[in-house]
């Protein structure tokens, strides 16, 4: 959750040492919407009880009744009513950071390790987000640009303040930024270049696993693959993201009879212990560069990661095998 400017707020307890809260909108929340903000603000309070606060008025803007769609200003201030947190948010997120690629006013890239969520949720209880939020308390905004999977490593953008946020979503819907991933996937990948276009849905298994398949009536995704190296029975191929559906690349290579090493959704399990085996235990889906303009000053950046220690020793263990 954003952090506030102790400054800017102040509170009234009440005998039960809940308290209402007048917080004053600042530059980083410009434009946002109110129902959005208290959702932040009040992380873990349910929808329902954050719009009939507004409905009813115990949550005001500049003291007066306003609607949930209303877009925040600078100088508003915000009355937020108690509300009783849920027991597990008062638990302390350590605070850590992760190497930074680049960083300046407007973003910030990391390169995420394989295995730490990007946010809490689905039995985590906290991820990267929250991790950088607790180890810079003095940053007042900090979002998610794009997800990545838990077991994907690789390049993450945040940014740091709304408007920067705002205008790489417009980029990544008008397919402005370009994403690209190396997998070492099962078989000789037979052709040098392939475009493909299969439709993805979502569901959900008996367990309430989420997958994504398949599907003739699903949304239209586009995948560009490369191969950069051939292996007996395995190859590595470069994966340029057209389109960004739920695990995309996944679907779409195992989809083709080519299934990424280490997948424990759409992989072979053999083809996983055999590497476990020899020490790789992860996924190797790996989000090695970022193409875009920088949405603030349209400077060009090429940005990159290079490949974990561990998915260099897979390559290694492919050769062999």
């Amino acid at each position: 959750m954003p952090v506030l400017d102790k400054r800017k707020e102040t509170a009234v307890s009440d005998k039960k040492t809940l308290a209402v809260r007048l917080v004053e909108i600042t530059q980083a929340h410009e434009g946002q919407r109110l129902d959005n903000f208290l959702i932040r603000l009040c992380k873990g309070v349910p929808k329902s009880h954050l719009y009939k606060a507004v409905r009813s008025g115990s949550v005001r803007v500049n003291r007066s009744r306003t609607a949930v769609d209303y877009r925040l200003q600078v100088g508003d201030v915000v009355r937020v009513p108690p509300f009783r947190m849920p027991e597990q948010d008062k638990r302390t997120v350590p605070g850590r950071e992760f190497p930074v690629v680049f960083e300046d006013e407007a973003l910030l890239v990391v390169d995420k390790p394989a295995g730490v969520a990007v946010h809490g949720g689905s039995g985590v209880s906290f991820g990267v987000i929250e991790s950088l939020r607790a180890a810079r308390p003095g940053q007042e905004f900090l979002e998610l640009v794009h997800r990545l999977d838990r077991e994907t490593s690789g390049l993450l953008v945040l940014a740091k303040h709304r408007k920067a946020l705002l205008r790489m979503h417009e980029m990544i819907r008008d397919g402005k930024v370009r994403k690209h991933y190396l997998a070492l996937v099962q078989g000789r990948f037979p052709n040098d270049r392939q475009h493909i276009r299969d439709r993805l849905t979502k569901w959900t298994t008996a367990s309430g696993e989420r997958r994504v398949r398949v599907d003739a009536d699903g949304q239209m995704a586009h995948t560009i693959v490369t191969c950069l190296k051939r292996f007996p029975h395995y190859s590595l191929v470069d994966a340029q993201l057209m389109t960004g559906r739920t695990h995309q690349i996944r679907v779409h290579l195992a989809a083709h009879g080519h299934p990424i090493v280490g997948d424990d959704k759409y992989g072979d399990d053999d083809v996983a212990k055999l590497f476990a085996q020899s020490g790789f235990k992860r996924m190797f889906l790996h989000a090695a560069r970022l193409e875009f303009v920088h949405p603030m000053s349209g400077q060009p950046l090429v940005l990159s990661a290079p490949l974990p220690d561990a998915c260099e020793k897979a390559l290694l263990i492919a050769e062999r095998l």
